[in-house]
């Protein structure tokens, strides 16, 4: 029996009026597209799921979305995007926002659409959008003097950020990691974890401690040629992304759009575990696909010291997100950190999309139990802050070697703070498992009834609300998140045909309702 169908049923609410059953969504309907049932339970096959009349987190965010025009981008958005198109390629543009009648789990754009938004600015929202707490952290003294006099903080910090930085960031610095380096962006973080990992691997074969580069090195490295511009090559993961700089670009593999007529490090890249679904029916096999990765990760770092140009550094996310949202168990993780480590290679967990709550863990990584931690975490999105968290070892020997003038931006560490503040207060960490699980247990039954054929490799089962599943095809794809945008709720695509789900820590089961309901509604008609 459906969701619309079951909650129809549903014909009153508490204080005796009537509740309106939820009519079937039209793909370019304008009214509202989903009506939630307050303080009501109904039951989806051997499933309940509940709706409650209001949100925990943002009571004044709408109750559900609400459409103003039928085609989106609306008239406006079109507008304003042909408008800057004029200095700046816009053809990337989804919709123009407005900002600030956006709120909570809900993006509302300039057209007046309001909609649940379940791709979050692609994975950056953490708290809602018009977090109370991040709007009075802005209208503080000590935001304004930060935003007002922005410091070069690795020459000048204000005499604070001691305290900011170990109030917020360094509270949940990863195990094992007490090193810290704030950047701009999550390229700029993967970036600079690469270097700080040369630097380390060199200053390893020069014995150590603090031995000295030599003349011949200083000289050379001028000239970009060895042995100051060692060949050393970095490896990563085919379908991993890594950010578009042109270190960081060498070492993605997504797409070839990202990397087309951009000179490119000569590293090389594994397969990673292309496991199959549902995970419970081929353990054997995935157990099997799992070591053939490692036995070719470890198989082509031999190679390459073997002939000369060593791998200093391995590159992975615990899920590859741009790529496709691909996931492999901790115990693959577990045996590649067995093998960075016997072959002496430095390993960088790239947690810019999954860090910060979204699996059910602060870090993903975190899931993997690894005995000894990783060399380098990066970080970025939803924490708003970028940077990587590393241990002392690896902390260069000389100042000025990894540096620039800004090293991230004090607002934004701030706001990071504010963050960290919240979703421990909120327990959000929890909260992201709880509704995790709710969610994925709905999407798996529409993925066997409505969606059967159509919803194909669910996938983020014990990954919070980190969840996926592919289409047919590209064309399919594509068209599944126009209609569920069309009905109110923003989704994402990433890899060839895979839909991401990326909320917010705040998403609700009133939300998972509304998303549920609706992806019924659409897949039906798809």
């Amino acid at each position: 029996m459906s969701y619309h169908r079951l909650a129809a049923r549903l014909t009153t609410i508490p204080d005796g009026r009537p509740l309106p059953g939820l009519a079937r969504l039209a793909c370019h309907q304008v009214t509202a597209v989903c009506h939630p049932i307050p303080r009501a339970t109904a039951h989806y096959g051997k499933r309940a799921y509940a709706t409650v009349a209001t949100p925990r987190f943002f009571a004044n965010e709408p109750s559900r979305p609400e459409l103003s025009t039928s085609e989106i981008p609306g008239p406006e958005s079109r507008k304003l995007s042909r408008e800057i198109n004029e200095w700046q390629d816009a053809r990337a543009h989804q919709l123009i926002v407005d900002y600030a009648k956006s709120i909570g789990n809900y993006l509302q754009d300039v057209d007046g659409n309001k909609l649940l938004d379940v791709f979050a600015q692609i994975a950056s929202i953490a708290i809602g959008y018009n977090h109370p707490k991040l709007l009075a952290l802005a209208r503080s003294d000590e935001f304004i003097q930060l935003a007002m006099n922005r410091p070069a903080l690795g020459s000048f910090p204000p005499d604070n950020w001691d305290q900011i930085v170990s109030s917020g960031l360094l509270k949940v610095a990863p195990k094992g990691l007490n090193q810290l380096f704030t950047m701009m962006c999550g390229s700029c973080a993967n970036e600079g974890a690469l270097k700080a990992a040369f630097f380390a691997y060199r200053q390893r074969e020069r014995g150590g401690g603090l031995s000295q580069f030599s003349a011949e090195e200083l000289k050379s490295c001028m000239n970009n040629s060895q042995p100051g511009s060692p060949d050393l090559v970095a490896m990563s993961f085919r379908s991993g992304f890594h950010g578009r700089l042109f270190g960081s670009l060498s070492l993605t593999r997504s797409k070839a759009i990202h990397k087309i007529d951009v000179p490119a490090f000569d590293w090389p890249a594994v397969e990673f575990p292309r496991l199959k679904y549902p995970l419970a029916d081929h353990e054997a096999e995935n157990k099997k696909i799992e070591e053939a990765a490692i036995s070719q990760v470890e198989q082509t770092i031999v190679e390459w010291n073997a002939k000369g140009r060593s791998v200093a550094a391995l590159i992975v996310e615990p899920i590859q997100s741009e790529g496709g949202d691909f996931h492999a168990s901790g115990s693959f993780f577990r045996r590649l950190r067995e093998v960075t480590l016997k072959q002496g290679v430095y390993l960088i967990v790239d947690e810019v999309q999954t860090g910060v709550g979204a699996t059910g863990h602060f870090w993903a990584h975190e899931k993997w139990a690894l005995e000894t931690p990783p060399d380098f975490v990066t970080f970025s999105k939803k924490m708003q802050a970028a940077g990587f968290f590393h241990a002392p070892e690896t902390r260069p020997t000389q100042p000025y070697r990894n540096y620039n003038t800004w090293m991230g931006a004090p607002t934004e560490i701030l706001k990071a703070r504010t963050i960290i503040e919240v979703i421990h207060d909120e327990g959000l960490v929890d909260h992201v498992n709880s509704v995790g699980k709710y969610l994925y247990q709905g999407l798996d039954e529409l993925s066997k009834s409505v969606g059967r054929g159509k919803m194909l490799n669910l996938r983020g089962q014990t990954s919070g609300t980190f969840l996926a599943f592919d289409c047919a095809n590209l064309e399919a794809r594509d068209r599944f998140i126009h209609q569920m945008k069309l009905a109110g709720i923003n989704l994402g695509g990433c890899g060839d045909n895979t839909v991401r789900l990326r909320p917010m820590l705040v998403f609700e089961k009133i939300h998972a309702d509304i998303l549920l309901n609706t992806a019924e509604t659409v897949l039906k008609d798809l």
